[in-house]
Parts: structure tokens; sequence; C-alpha cells
């Protein structure tokens, strides 16, 4: 596969979902990502469920398409290898906690002598400065320290963990669009750089008007459950089969909702603007689903979609897998096994690009060690 990433390769210490996230979405632009594994133990999510023919699908839809060698970097022969491997890398990802890289004697510092052009990308719970560098992270860690949770639930009710784990995902994120923009940079300096990205910085860059309401009103925002606080009606419905969602998110979407729904609100001061929807939100859900609890959910979706109104079902993961519209986007794609058979379902790469290939499958994941030879036959090569 190539892609605007071909000739980057990627030395990959990192191991369960933030790291192994971004390192993911480098190999979908065309990086070759070689994962350094624990001998005899490898990626703690290949004994993550659930499993098909005794291997972890969890494991195989984030690995995908990456090779695997086993190193023990506390032993010289293996040390070895991987200094060879620096020396060939543009990227080291590592997603250690801080201190650990420095005892193994692969610091920043020490890496950048060695290795000027090479770019080190690190990420951990709570980063590589501050007072709590050095404590322990996972996703739900950071999501409840990071404020996510505090505004994740229903009203009055305990606050919840995000469904997905955003905690380590968005962190992968932003450490990709870090390591990209350093790529940029090598071009110009011919100098690599360190990309320190935190889970919990993370967290905290997702609360934009959770921040925004908190500075001016001096008063934290609470859980409000599927309603979005600042935009109104932004939330569920009921309709006479369930719920589905309407986001009408101006004033003149607002008054074609009102002539779609046959309300007449439009210019009622209560709901005339914005700021007074919100102020007035219960009631207008209430006036809105005297309405729409009258017909199916499907009914409502396909007038309003139809008068040009923001609306949707909401899906399981299994409709979302049958999803027209993501098919149409190849973002439903097959996971190979080793025989060259799909295998697993995963999620397409969202990033679609006018010259980047976007095959309806993905190369398998890698079996523990299982491209040792090729990856010293690479090396000999150079």
């Amino acid at each position: 596969m190539s892609g605007p990433l071909a000739g980057v390769t990627v030395v990959d210490l990192t191991h369960v979902l933030a790291g192994p996230y971004a390192s993911m979405i480098l190999s979908d632009l065309g990086a070759k990502v070689i994962k350094v594994e624990r001998p005899g133990i490898g990626d703690d999510t290949r004994s993550f469920p659930p499993f098909k023919n005794g291997h972890s699908a969890y494991f195989a839809t984030i690995n995908h398409g990456k090779q695997s060698i086993a190193l023990d970097l506390k032993s010289k022969d293996d040390r070895a290898i991987f200094d060879r491997l620096l020396a060939r890398a543009d990227v080291l990802l590592e997603n250690y906690r801080p201190g650990v890289m420095e005892r193994l004697g692969y610091a920043w510092e020490d890496l950048h002598a060695r290795f000027p052009r090479l770019i080190y990308g690190a990420v951990s719970g709570f980063g590589h400065t501050g007072p709590d560098a050095l404590k322990p992270a996972y996703d739900m860690v950071v999501q409840a320290r990071g404020g996510v949770m505090s505004i994740t639930g229903e009203k009055d009710r305990e606050p919840v963990r995000v469904g997905a784990s955003i905690g380590d995902i968005v962190a992968g994120m932003y450490l990709v669009q870090g390591i990209l923009a350093a790529l940029i940079d090598l071009e110009k300096t011919e100098t690599g750089q360190k990309v320190d990205v935190a889970m919990l910085d993370s967290q905290l860059a997702l609360l934009e008007h959770a921040i925004a309401i908190t500075s001016v009103t001096g008063e934290p925002p609470r859980p409000s459950g599927a309603r979005h606080p600042s935009i109104t009606p932004f939330e569920t419905f009921h309709a006479s089969d369930g719920l589905f969602v309407i986001a009408a998110g101006n004033d003149t979407l607002f008054a074609i909702l009102c002539e779609a729904l046959r309300l007449p609100l439009a210019d009622d001061p209560r709901f005339a603007t914005n700021p007074e929807r919100c102020t007035h939100a219960r009631l207008l859900k209430r006036l809105i689903e005297a309405v729409t609890i009258d017909k199916p959910a499907a009914h409502w979706i396909e007038l309003l979609t139809a008068a040009g109104i923001p609306t949707g079902p909401i899906q399981n993961v299994a409709e979302v897998l049958q999803d027209p519209q993501l098919l149409a986007r190849n973002m439903v794609v097959d996971v190979l096994d080793e025989s060259g058979a799909p295998a697993y379902t995963a999620a397409g790469n969202p990033i679609k690009m006018s010259a980047l290939e976007d095959p309806a499958t993905r190369a398998p994941a890698p079996t523990l060690d299982g491209d040792r030879q090729a990856i010293l036959d690479w090396l000999d090569r150079s």
C-alpha cells in the first residue's frame, strides 16, 4: 500500500490503545510500522476478548498491517537490533510511564544526540512534565479527572464514562497530528523533535463549550443527557416507537423546523432566538414531542430531512455497520487472516485523500515476532 507517508518508517514500542491507535493511523497513511513487543507476551491486547480462532479481535483491528518483532530491551543482543532499527527509523513511538525509557538508556536527549533526525513521539497519562507525570493512568482515569465524565450522563444522575475509549483515542489522534507536524518541520530543519502528548491534556482540549460556560458564569456545567447546553433544540425527541435526534442549530433552521412540524413557535418571544430557546428548553421539548409522539421516528426523519433539518436515528453498532452511507464511504472493512481470508470487521480509514488507496480489506495483524526474519533481512539490506 502506498500513501502520503510511504517511505516513512515508524518503530512502535506502544501497547494497548493510545499509541497503537496512533501507529494504526500512520500505517493507514502509508507508513511502515514495526511493532516492537515483549518476548513471549507481546501487546497486552493480544489477551483481550473477543477471540476468534484463538486470536484477539481487539488486537487485530488496531494493529492490522503492522510488522512484529519481539525484543528484550534489557538484552545486549536485542538492544543491538533495536539500535539498528532506530538508525533506520524516521519516528519512534512509546507510551511507557515517564522515566522508563530513561532507565533503559533511551532518553530523548540521548537519542536526539545519536539520531538527530529521529522524531520521538510519546503518549502517556499525564505527560512528561508536571507534578503528576509519574502517576499511572488509564482511559477512565483521564475521562474522570479531565472533566468529561462530569458532563456525561443524565441530569441529577451519577456521571458516566463515555462509551468509547476517548481518553486513549483522542490522545492517539493528537499524537498523530504532532508527528505529522514534526515530519513537515523535519523537511525544513533536518532535525527531529520530541512530541509529548498527555491523555489528560487531550481530555481538556475536548471541553470547548464547558470551558466557555465555566469561565464566563463561574459555574461548571453538569450532565444534561443528550441535550446540548448552548444550542436548542439539539437533543433527542420521542416518536411513537422510540427516540430520534433533531439538531436545529440556528434560528433559520428552527423556523424551518416549526414549519415542518406545523408548530406556530418561530415568532414566539420565548423561542425566537437561541438564547431564549435555551432558557425555555424543557418547555420547547414538550411542545415538539406533543407532535412527534404521534408517528414513528422514520416518518419524522424522512419529513425533516426533506425540509433540510439535521436529524437522524439512534443506531446501535450492528445497525451502524450496515449504514448505507458508511458502507459507501468504505468505513466498514475486513481485516484478513494469514491465509488471506476475511477474519475481522474493523472501522475503515476516515481520512479520504484523492491519491490515497482505500482498499476494502486490511492486511493481517502480525503474529508475535512473526516478522523477525523479514525485519532483520531489511536491516541487512541497508
